[in-house]
């Protein structure tokens, strides 16, 4: 899959049962690799983000091999 962050940033995520998680605020990339790492999540007010993995600015830390289409949103495997 190949995009640029652009194409991703401020696109709405959701989990593969239609729940809305939040916006993509930044991404983590492996610079020697080019590889996309993970997607942080700016999470929406009714997300439980005890669920989740947070970083310090309290974003959702999603790794980037649960996505599962990027497209006018981007979906999400369920991370259990």
């Amino acid at each position: 899959m190949r995009f640029f962050a652009n194409d991703v940033q401020d696109k709405y995520v959701m989990s593969n049962d239609g729940k809305y998680l939040g916006t993509v605020d930044n991404l983590v990339v492996d610079t020697k690799s080019g590889k996309v790492l993970h997607i942080l999540v700016i999470p929406s007010e009714e997300v439980d983000v005890r669920k989740y993995r947070m970083d310090s600015q309290d974003r959702i830390v999603i790794p980037f091999k649960l996505v599962k289409s990027i497209k006018d949103v981007i979906i999400m495997s369920a991370l259990d």
